[in-house]
């Protein structure tokens, strides 16, 4: 297959990647398995159909438009993997973890992220034990959808001034929002007894935040080193994509 047939550098750097992918790690805070109620679980799946529906589509166009999307679609889901599978103690007693979605979000769209967030996600419930599959269908929102959005919508935004600064802060906020969301999920699962949705709100949001930010932080640069990487060894399948060479200023 002539598609598998080029760019040595990239092939390594796919390697890397996975290698990194494939080492053991520990949990991560996913919504974990049993805490939200059924109904809760069910209705989180069904918002996300529709998003499940057009990354399907999303995909498989870019698969379709070009064969050697295949492997840069492969980095990017190895990327969430990696990232969103290392889990950092928290100060506050609880843990959290980077993302890894931007990176995705900025290449391919945020619709494909759906599809690459929930193949994450099942593999690291069932092998990993890392958040549950009763708890799918809202991690999936959080992480695969509401983060990737937000990410698109920030580099888009800001693309046009300087990449560099655009690829950064779409993965940092793209983070910062699926926090934000997850809080938002905890929160209407699980209302304070005094003070309701907006007091456990607030609880959940300052749980994460002492370590989520310095995260979001890190997970930007890598996204930014990651971009460029790429740009530099995978220069033909960017340009495939709509990146031209040397746009990181």
């Amino acid at each position: 297959m002539k598609y598998l047939k080029y760019n040595k550098k990239l092939i390594a750097f796919m390697a890397f990647v996975v290698t990194m992918a494939i080492t053991p790690v520990a949990g991560a805070m996913h919504i974990m398995e049993g805490y939200l109620p059924l109904s809760h679980s069910v209705a989180w799946f069904v918002v996300c159909i529709p998003f499940l529906v057009m990354g399907y589509r999303s995909i498989k166009g870019k698969v379709d438009e070009n064969r050697r999307n295949i492997s840069m679609i492969a980095i990017a889901g190895a990327f969430v993997f990696v990232l969103s599978s290392l889990k950092i103690p928290s100060v506050t007693g609880s843990c959290s973890h980077m993302t890894g979605t931007g990176l995705g979000a900025i290449l391919f769209g945020p619709a494909a992220m759906s599809i690459l967030g929930i193949i994450v996600l099942i593999f690291q419930a069932i092998l990993l034990a890392h958040g549950g599959l009763t708890t799918l269908g809202a991690n999936t929102f959080s992480m695969g959808i509401a983060g990737p959005f937000v990410a698109y919508a920030v580099y888009k935004a800001l693309s046009k001034s300087n990449k560099k600064v655009a690829v950064f802060l779409a993965a940092f906020i793209g983070d910062l929002f699926t926090y934000i969301v997850t809080s938002l999920q905890l929160a209407i699962a699980h209302p304070a007894s005094s003070g309701g949705f907006a007091t456990s709100a607030v609880k959940f949001l300052g749980i994460f935040a002492p370590t989520q930010v310095p995260l979001a932080i890190i997970e930007g640069i890598l996204t930014v080193l990651i971009f460029v990487a790429l740009e530099t060894y995978a220069e033909a399948e960017m340009k495939s994509l709509g990146f031209a060479s040397g746009g990181m200023k």
